[in-house]
């Protein structure tokens, strides 16, 4: 039988903007539990392995409404080595709707690629139905010049001693505030780990954004409104 798992959630005003829109950054940190509540549920622990974001599509379909309870649907899309992906819909009660597919690579402890081995292909395999999952970067260099600082918090670190994959969209809503409201997909790619205390930029080109330390683009996003 194919695995999916679901969750619930209500959105709360520190999810919010000023407007009561669900920001990015909030569903984003959504997808990122709920994928863990799966992998917990399945019979798997946190110590044991270590999956890091590669690359997240997420597109609005429908904004939510301020305090709006929904339900977040997740399953694995594809897999292939080390990489596999994860599908999810979140659908409000009063009529919200976000589609997301997240890229993931496990890695060993010494956060190398591990390939994924027979048991995760027995829980997560029917769901991936022979889908291959692809790692690949395709959003372009970041361009020559300074950005802006983005200073970064020590609420920006997770349990691997990195800028946690959630906070890369808070700099996406700051950038691109004005621009999030209605139907929108934003994609964002993880290309290197950002560590705190490092110079982090933002440096922003009509529909891209970067975050880059001493030159190099550390993430990427590119934004389509629809």
């Amino acid at each position: 039988m194919s695995r999916r798992y679901t969750a619930r959630r209500r959105i709360s005003l520190s999810d919010t903007d000023a407007g009561g829109r669900l920001r990015l950054d909030a569903a984003a940190r959504y997808l990122q539990d709920v994928a863990s509540e799966d992998w917990l549920d399945a019979g798997f622990d946190h110590d044991s392995h270590v999956w890091v974001v590669r690359r997240t599509d997420l597109e609005v379909h429908e904004p939510f409404r301020p305090e709006d309870a929904l339900t977040i649907e997740t399953w694995c899309s594809g897999a292939s080595g080390s990489t596999a992906s994860r599908r999810y819909s979140l659908r409000g009660d009063a009529g919200g709707r976000i589609e997301a597919e997240s890229i993931w690579i496990h890695l060993d402890h010494d956060l190398r690629p591990k390939r994924l081995d027979g048991r995760f292909l027995e829980v997560y395999g029917t769901s991936a139905g022979g889908r291959k999952a692809s790692g690949r970067l395709s959003l372009p260099a970041a361009p020559r010049g300074e950005g802006r600082p983005w200073p970064l918090r020590t609420t920006d670190v997770d349990r691997l001693g990195h800028v946690n994959n959630a906070a890369y969209w808070a700099p996406v809503e700051e950038a691109w505030a004005e621009r999030l409201a209605g139907r929108v997909r934003v994609v964002v790619e993880y290309r290197r780990p950002i560590d705190l205390g490092e110079p982090v930029e933002v440096a922003a080109a009509g529909d891209l954004l970067w975050l880059t330390v001493a030159g190099e683009a550390r993430a990427a996003a590119a934004l389509e409104r629809r």
